[in-house]
């Protein structure tokens, strides 16, 4: 492995670019690519690295938006040389799960299709619908994304009708179960009453649900009932036949039935333009389509390109019991043999990749690339809308260039108290909501009963521009997380005193700032004491207005979230010797302070930190 030095963006600097270049060895392998700060943006791989790693620096080579943006920031580059194709593709696939690289992100999260996740990383697996994907804990499992919101809670309401799982996420009660282990419809896992080894047994088999084997579920459940059936435990075999009955009724009921129910296939077909593709994917099993998964990537790429990486982060993440013995793909993947030579040795069988020309195989894809081509023509549709606010929004503030990041801000408290403030960003015109961030007022000037909106204001502008004051460099054009306009919620007065911060800062001249007031839905722009001639209903003022009143939204939620936390809590204040840390210790044991009053010294005294001393104070404060 070569490592190289920290420099400047290789770009910069031909001869050095070339060296680099030239000590790359033509074999098959794994490249990274480190920005000045010394951080992987990158991981690729390839069956010849010298030429792929060249070609990113080709001035006849056409590159999207993201890849230029990333070539340009390449300061380093190293390589692992591995045996073969299939090996490359594997450790590329380790990497990026240990690395997470920004710029590896082919698929867009736009928070649009639902996941259904599995929380293997708790005691007690958890099982529920997000739009959301959290990276963080490893254990945990994802399935999906899905077309069908409806669908998906549907089949999620039956799995927990027809087996014994958790419920809640948090218990009811703190010492006895809820209604739910009476019904049978939760073993007791408030109270543990079932080992976590068992339950995870009971999670395993829904999760075969959602990894498309109900058939191969069902089997299991049949042999289950008839050897209960033969020990003469007949409670038990009718639990089996209830399971059985339900997961059949699934079948009928939710899935679409195909031809040819020997194979265990995936069939998947894209539709694009010149900025999106949209891809979808069906995966049958024994003849059902158990699942209609859909992507969104850049569409700059060529469709062969877009769909060999789509199914290679597919099935990253996917268990080798949920590859299909045969996948189905529109168009021949560029390197379709090691994808194939990989997914054989992870599955144990062979996997066939094919590319069909006539009969049922053609029909079926089809049929996957109009639900495609539906999608996308939703996603233009609604692409056009924000083009055309993101356009007009331009010629309103006189931008050089469209506003792809836009920033909210707004300030919400009740007369100075719990002040908190919200940031929201829009990218390209849609919530971007990974990008939210909450902000609690430090100001000591804002008390109760003294609130000052524009001290709040230039304090979350200080905050949160204060490392491009550090690190003047972040501010390079590309940078992802610097805005191209900056809207604060008010008038003149927030205005100035955002410009005021932004000035001391020399940073003005690099941020773009406006303000939008409630009243007369008024822009106003720094140096100007005339509000802009604007029509409250033309696209680019509805964008502003859409943006503010999430801000708003955003910031009152967090707003309560503080004052109800601080009103919890207000009685647990007045206890002697009970500081905040053991308050929150207490809260997560008991729950709610009505359970703290009925508790007793023992149990008090059972809480980590809360020893028998401090126990009899608590229970002496509310029993006097």
């Amino acid at each position: 492995m070569t490592i190289l030095t920290k420099t400047l963006p290789l770009v910069k600097d031909p001869d050095r670019l070339e060296s680099r270049l030239a000590e790359i060895p033509p074999e098959p392998g794994v490249y990274f690519m480190r920005d000045d700060n010394d951080r992987i943006i990158y991981i690729g791989k390839s069956r010849k690295l010298r030429s792929r790693v060249r070609s990113y620096f080709r001035e006849s080579q056409r590159l999207s938006e993201r890849i230029a943006t990333m070539v340009k920031l390449i300061s380093d580059i190293e390589f692992i040389v591995t045996d073969s194709e299939a090996e490359a593709l594997a450790l590329e696939a380790n990497l990026i799960k240990q690395h997470q690289p920004y710029f590896n992100v082919l698929l867009k999260d736009d928070k649009k299709y639902p996941y259904v996740c599995v929380t293997w990383s708790e005691d007690y697996p958890r099982i529920f619908i997000t739009r959301k994907r959290q990276l963080s804990k490893q254990k945990d499992k994802y399935y999906g994304p899905y077309t069908d919101s409806h669908l998906l809670r549907e089949i999620v309401h039956i799995c927990k009708r027809i087996f014994p799982l958790r419920q809640r996420p948090q218990p009811l009660f703190k010492d006895r179960p809820c209604l739910n282990y009476d019904l049978g419809r939760c073993p007791g896992v408030c109270q543990k009453l079932v080992t976590p080894e068992d339950y995870r047994k009971i999670v395993q088999k829904v999760a075969m649900v959602f990894q498309g084997r109900v058939q191969e579920l069902v089997d299991i459940l049949s042999e289950g009932m008839q050897t209960q059936a033969e020990a003469l435990n007949f409670e038990a075999a009718a639990r089996y036949r209830d399971q059985i009955n339900g997961l059949k009724s699934l079948n009928a009921d939710q899935k679409v039935s195909l031809p040819d129910d020997t194979v265990s296939r995936d069939a998947i077909a894209l539709a694009k333009d010149e900025n999106h593709a949209c891809i979808q994917l069906f995966q049958i099993r024994a003849g059902q389509l158990v699942g209609r998964l859909a992507f969104v990537a850049d569409g700059h790429a060529e469709p062969e390109a877009i769909l060999q990486r789509v199914l290679e982060e597919h099935y990253q993440t996917a268990d080798d019991v949920e590859i299909p013995t045969e996948i189905v793909v529109q168009h021949e993947l560029p390197d379709s043999d090691i994808l194939a030579l990989a997914l054989t040795q992870r599955k144990g069988r062979k996997v066939s990749i094919i590319t069909p020309q006539r009969q049922l195989k053609a029909e079926l894809i089809e049929m996957v690339e109009r639900n495609a081509e539906y999608e996308l023509q939703r996603l233009q549709k609604f692409g056009d809308r924000n083009l055309q606010a993101t356009q007009d929004l331009a010629t309103i503030l006189d931008l050089p260039d469209l506003p792809h990041r836009i920033e909210g801000y707004d300030i919400s408290h009740i007369q100075g108290s719990n002040a908190v403030a919200s940031q929201v960003v829009f990218i390209d015109g849609i919530p971007a909501k990974q990008h939210y961030r909450h902000y609690k007022i430090k100001n000591p000037t804002v008390t109760i009963g003294h609130s000052d909106d524009f001290a709040s204001l230039a304090e979350v502008i200080q905050r949160r521009f204060r490392k491009f004051l550090e690190e003047p460099e972040l501010k390079r054009q590309g940078n992802p997380d610097f805005p191209d306009l900056v809207m604060i919620d008010g008038g003149k007065g927030q205005l100035s005193s955002v410009i005021t911060v932004l000035q001391g800062m020399n940073l003005l001249e690099d941020v773009r700032v406006c303000s939008l007031a409630k009243k007369r839905e008024e822009i106003f722009l720094p140096g100007e004491s005339l509000p802009l001639e604007t029509d409250a209903e033309q696209p680019g003022v509805q964008l502003l207005r859409r943006l503010r009143d999430e801000a708003h939204r955003f910031a009152v939620s967090f707003h309560r979230q503080q004052r109800s936390d601080k009103l919890t809590r207000s009685r647990l204040d007045e206890i002697p010797g009970l500081g905040h840390h053991r308050q929150k210790l207490l809260l997560a044991h008991f729950r709610s302070v009505d359970y703290i009053r009925q508790a007793t010294t023992e149990q008090l005294a059972e809480v980590s930190g809360i020893g028998s001393h401090l126990a009899q104070e608590i229970y002496n404060y509310f029993h006097p």
